[in-house]
């Protein structure tokens, strides 16, 4: 550290303005991201966290509520129906997908006739408009007209459900979309690790006896772990903030169905102009996946490889 020092007040004024003259242009390659970061991120964060402890309607003078937004979340039966559904549309949608992402992953792995085009088409879903993929999803499970219940109907299903326009059946149908539309992007992830992984294992299992089973289990499982503990805590902070897709094909509805915590963030801020509420659920919702993310990452040294 003393040698250091020492350098770098020996050094030359010459050397000390190449350098700084590099750090500059180095930092003005991250500056535009820090400063986009900082003015819609960074900030609105910071507003809505001061906010959370005001009551403002967004036409009158702010004024102090205490944590009166955070007591009123008790009594608020919407904000239980919006917490309710959202663990559940989390605890449905981040299995499944996981999953169907690992299964397609390892069936596209196989040396298959047309992989490439099955890879694309898979993917797809996930770099195309989240809104064509909603109204494609309605128009597939349209209750009376919809090709699904229309095959239902052929098969002899009587009364076949109405999905998203049923309280039952809407949060299964938007999990199922949400579920289409994502697998592609953690199959990718999925199909990399697999392609990772030595083959040297797998000659070594089948030297030992082991039979499919016991190489999906004792080889390609824990060789998979850093990815699988990669999208499990992407995915879950993604289904926690699940906003557009339920907006596009439900509304939130029918009734409070599929009126997850987000939703009722949105609806409390910009149709009832209560500011200050809604940022309180938005940081009960902040902190919540916080948590959940720290013991995530506490969990990982039991169960993750990385050798």
């Amino acid at each position: 550290m003393s040698s250091l020092s020492l350098n770098q007040t020996t050094a030359s004024p010459g050397k000390r303005r190449s350098q700084l003259k590099k750090y500059a242009i180095a930092y003005s390659f991250i500056l535009p991201n820090l400063i986009g970061f900082a003015i819609f991120t960074l900030i609105p964060m910071g507003f809505s966290l001061v906010l959370a402890f005001m009551n403002w309607d967004g036409a009158n003078q702010i004024s102090w509520a205490g944590f009166d937004n955070f007591s009123r979340l008790l009594r608020d039966e919407t904000f239980r129906i919006s917490l309710t559904n959202t663990l559940i549309f989390v605890a449905g949608n981040v299995p499944l997908t996981m999953v169907a992402a690992l299964g397609l992953a390892m069936l596209l792995n196989q040396p298959l006739r047309g992989r490439n085009f099955f890879r694309t088409t898979f993917f797809f879903p996930y770099v195309a408009s989240l809104v064509a993929v909603a109204v494609v999803w309605n128009m597939l499970f349209f209750p009376s007209a919809g090709p699904v219940n229309s095959l239902l109907s052929a098969l002899g299903v009587q009364n076949p459900p109405r999905w998203s326009a049923s309280v039952d059946w809407a949060m299964i149908t938007v999990i199922l979309a949400s579920v289409w539309k994502g697998v592609g992007y953690y199959m990718i992830i999925y199909l990399a690790a697999l392609q990772s992984i030595p083959t040297i294992l797998y000659e070594a299992a089948a030297v030992d006896g082991a039979n499919a089973w016991q190489k999906f289990r004792y080889v390609t499982l824990p060789m998979l772990t850093p990815a699988t503990f990669f999208i499990s805590v992407m995915l879950t902070i993604a289904s926690f903030k699940v906003f557009d897709l339920i907006m596009v094909m439900t509304g939130g509805g029918p009734g409070r169905a599929t009126n997850v915590l987000v939703v009722h963030i949105y609806n409390t801020a910009f149709k009832e102009f209560r500011f200050g509420y809604s940022s309180s659920i938005a940081m009960v919702l902040l902190f919540m996946v916080l948590a959940i993310t720290v013991v995530q990452f506490y969990m990982e040294k039991r169960w993750v490889n990385y050798q």
